[in-house]
């Protein structure tokens, strides 16, 4: 006997709900990819707004900055709100705020200033959705092994900035600078649906009646002290400042290295160096989980220290590697990218299972604060070295300007070693 129309709703209501509930991982993996599809795209326009608004290598590295500076300025609030009311709710607000600055991007930026501002509410955007997103996992994944969503979670930070540089790059091959924000922007819209629909609310509120934020809750310095008088903890959250600090750097500039790559070797590449960039990152997807992997066996600490000390040397390598065979070139570069990554989701996961119940989002937070400010940092000191040491139109200048980010990572396993923080157990 056929269904009546009331009956199939019934249906279509019970299979949805059977479909929500059958895992969230999976949801907010997707949804952290179309919310990281604005990641790569001033990366991928930097030569052509250098060349157009006449930007020297410092204000091009600072507008790649600006990003991170947005987002160290909003983490602290999306963090502190997360301890407070569904992390769920913080997303789509983060959503709808990187939207806001793309689509800024893309219509109302016309110089330098203007792309900061803009850049800076974009990178406030990731701040409401990539650690709120992590926490609306951690808050409903109540069996199985936590630091495996986590390292799934964080690795997928690859897939979407991966696929940011291939689209942004096929956008702007066709359309123009402007349309890949514009267009792009359609990401993080995606995302907000994704969390709106799919991912329901919690049972049970964790704050009742009005929200009362203040600025010791935006910025817990008591709990932050807590956090860092833990000293396993503290070591993850350094570690992650240096990790950030050469990830982004590497990021913001890979495009124009290539760019350089191809004048010094006298060739074109065989894809674009747009599309080269993008399937590069693609490499730290498996390379994050793996990592974490490792890291069970052989130590956390042990592995992070291992993992940047390789990561500066093929940083190096890469830089001193123009003028060589494209597959030279190709091979250190996925070779630093998989070993940039091979640490990412150790040091995160690190930090949560090493942080107290009670503080697990202050922790959170200052894990996400600080790890963006080597963000902050990184593209910014990048420019500025290829400034003092000759211009993009330097091998020297690229060769220094690698140095400058990597070196963050040795002072670090340095300084954790001799702290006692490798010996400890995890």
């Amino acid at each position: 006997m056929p269904l009546g129309k009331v009956e199939w709703v019934h249906v279509f209501t019970e299979l949805f709900m059977r479909f929500r509930s059958t895992g969230y991982t999976p949801l907010m993996l997707l949804a952290q990819s179309c919310a990281l599809l604005g990641f790569a795209c001033y990366a991928v326009v930097l030569t052509t707004l250098q060349e157009e608004w006449r930007l020297s290598n410092l204000q091009s590295g600072l507008i790649a900055s600006a990003f991170f500076f947005g987002y160290m300025l909003a983490v602290p609030l999306a963090t502190a709100l997360t301890d407070r009311i569904d992390a769920r709710k913080v997303y789509l607000i983060g959503g709808l705020s990187a939207s806001c600055g793309l689509l800024g991007m893309s219509f109302l930026t016309y110089n330098f200033w203007t792309a900061l501002f803009f850049m800076a509410i974009n990178g406030a955007g990731l701040a409401g959705t990539y650690m709120p997103g992590l926490k609306i996992l951690s808050d409903r994944i109540q069996s199985g092994e936590l630091t495996r969503h986590i390292a799934f979670y964080t690795a997928f930070f690859g897939i979407g900035t991966g696929f940011s540089y291939l689209c942004s790059g096929w956008i702007l091959h066709a359309l123009g600078w402007q349309y890949v924000f514009g267009l792009i922007a359609i990401g993080p819209f995606i995302a907000f649906l994704i969390v709106l629909i799919l991912i329901p609310p919690l049972e049970h509120e964790k704050w009742q009646g009005p929200i009362r934020i203040r600025v010791h809750d935006i910025f817990p310095v008591d709990k932050w002290r807590l956090v860092l008088q833990n000293k396993k903890a503290s070591g993850f959250i350094f570690g992650y400042t240096a990790h950030t600090l050469e990830l982004f750097a590497s990021r913001s500039w890979i495009v124009a290295f290539f760019t350089f790559c191809a004048v010094a070797t006298g060739e074109p590449s065989f894809l674009a160096v747009t599309t080269l960039a993008g399937v590069i990152n693609f490499f730290g997807v498996p390379a994050s989980i793996l990592g974490n992997e490792i890291a069970l066996k052989v130590g956390r600490q042990k592995w992070v220290c291992m993992v940047m000390l390789a990561s500066a040397i093929l940083g190096i390598a890469l830089a001193a590697s123009t003028g060589q065979s494209w597959w030279l070139i190709l091979t250190l570069a996925i070779a630093h990218a998989v070993f940039i990554m091979a640490d990412s989701a150790t040091l995160t996961a690190g930090l949560v299972i090493s942080a107290d119940e009670n503080i697990k989002g202050a922790a959170m937070g200052l894990h996400s604060l600080m790890g963006f400010g080597g963000g902050l940092l990184g593209p910014a000191i990048f420019g500025f070295v290829l400034d003092v040491f000759g211009s993009r139109s330097s091998q020297v200048a690229w060769v220094w300007a690698y140095a400058a980010i990597v070196i963050w990572g040795v002072l670090f396993v340095l300084y954790e070693r001799r702290n006692g923080w490798v010996a400890k157990v995890d």
